[in-house]
């Protein structure tokens, strides 16, 4: 069956800048239908949105997919049906669901029930799950495959997410094939209802022409006898590089660059079910923050020919522009010069500012877009026994404009205020708690709009 699932994950949806994260390769490889025999089920959508050229692409599609499996399993008796014990059925489906053909071997048979369907009616998903794998169920080969092809939403019958996942419960795999029709494609569906990952069990088709390519690569796929001489060229995207590179348990790892390695196996699901993980972590290194692809390319090979499509997974990327409110005191140096037990330094003029308490203040002001500066204003109160307040201090800033591409978040720090030990307010002591609230507005000081 060759590849029959690849994947690629992060461990983690955000990052800080210079922030690391887990990147995780995954391939999972099977031998032939030759060495392991399989019974398959193409499960037809005929309902009324089929009609005309859509109905007529999914017979061509159908019919080049049991030519494919026909001559990969051709036992050289030259009867022209599916050999090496490979069984195939056809279950078509519109407001309910039938069993046109049964598990056989026959491509007459096979052909004669893809040629016969015709379109009308409503579209039962749940009724096309549960038949077909009934029909499965009669089979006695150990690898069981289901291929839905559907151009549209559920009109009618049951919630079929259940009943597919019942299908994948018992092992069957789901391959979802999926036409855009007039009345669109629930595309999330089709993924709910395959096996994982959907990069590999689901395709899209834009048009009716481009069903019988897509049918062909998936019967050419099922047919391909593992994978040897598997490599994969991972290309990072500039902005991250690689910091360290986990000890594959199949296969060896090169590193060629900050941004590039290259992973080898001699083979992979050759004599059995297989798979295989390469993880390494990845750390940011731009100056730019926003939801940034992980991957420059990515690139797959082996002696097959398996045609393997990994996940393009993003990282949101957040640097924060900082913004410091109110710049600290002018440090002083003083220096002790050897065996001295006393200094004596003038520091200077200090401007008193009050007496009391200093509370210090940091906030985040959101999404701020660029070469917009930011009127900023904090409100400090104290409250007291009976709920009541008193104020103690307003400031109010100018956050200068950042130059940095797209809306970021500024973090503004260091806003203090110096709040009295009035020990008359609401009869407090030097030592009791005290409490405050603070207010804070913002708003942008600068636009594009111009009162003519």
């Amino acid at each position: 069956m060759g590849i029959t699932s690849s994947n690629k994950v992060v461990d983690r949806s955000e990052v800080g800048c210079d922030g690391e994260f887990q990147v995780t390769l995954a391939l999972t490889a099977a031998p032939d239908i030759i060495e392991n025999p399989t019974d398959i089920v193409l499960v037809l959508d005929r309902s009324g949105s089929m009609s005309g050229v859509p109905l007529a692409a999914m017979k061509e599609g159908s019919n080049t997919f049991i030519d494919i499996i026909q001559q990969a399993t051709d036992d050289g008796s030259g009867s022209g049906d599916l050999g090496s014990g490979t069984r195939m059925g056809v279950v078509s489906f519109s407001s309910s669901a039938v069993v046109d053909a049964p598990l056989t071997a026959s491509v007459s048979q096979l052909k004669g029930a893809v040629d016969a369907l015709t379109a009308g009616g409503s579209t039962n998903h749940g009724d096309a799950f549960a038949k077909a794998t009934q029909l499965l169920e009669t089979g006695t080969n150990p690898v069981k495959v289901m291929v839905l092809f559907t151009d549209g939403n559920t009109t009618a019958g049951p919630p079929p997410a259940p009943i597919a996942a019942q299908a994948r419960d018992k092992g069957i795999i789901i391959y979802c094939i999926g036409l855009v029709g007039s009345d669109g494609l629930d595309v999330s569906a089709l993924n709910n209802w395959a096996t994982d990952p959907d990069s590999v069990h689901v395709a899209i088709a834009p048009t009716p022409q481009d069903l019988e390519e897509i049918f062909a690569e998936l019967a050419a796929n099922l047919t391909k006898p593992g994978a040897t001489d598997l490599k994969i060229v991972e290309q990072l995207n500039p902005d991250f590089e690689i910091v360290n590179i986990v000890t594959p348990a199949k296969g060896t790892v090169e590193q060629q660059s900050d941004t590039q390695l290259t992973w080898k196996m001699d083979s992979l699901g050759v004599s059995g079910v297989e798979s295989a993980t390469l993880a390494f972590r990845a750390r940011h290194r731009g100056v730019t923050g926003g939801v940034k692809q992980v991957n420059q390319s990515i690139q797959y090979s082996d002696a097959q020919g398996n045609l393997v499509d990994f996940p393009d997974p993003t990282v949101n990327v957040k640097c924060d522009v900082v913004v410091c409110a109110e710049p600290c005191p002018t440090p002083v140096d003083v220096v002790a010069e050897r065996c001295s037990d006393t200094v004596v330094v003038d520091v200077g003029d200090v401007q008193l500012g009050g007496q009391g308490r200093v509370i210090q203040l940091e906030l985040t002001v959101k999404d701020v877009c660029p070469n917009r500066r930011v009127a900023l204003g904090v409100m400090l109160e104290e409250v007291g026994p009976d709920g009541k307040t008193e104020p103690r201090g307003v400031k109010v800033f100018t956050l200068p404009a950042h130059t940095q591409p797209g809306c970021r978040d500024v973090q503004v720090q260091c806003i203090r205020f110096v709040v009295p030990e009035d020990v008359s307010l609401w009869g407090k002591s030097l030592c009791d708690t005290r409490r405050f609230q603070v207010q804070v507005i913002a708003q942008a000081m600068d636009g594009e709009f111009r009162c003519l």
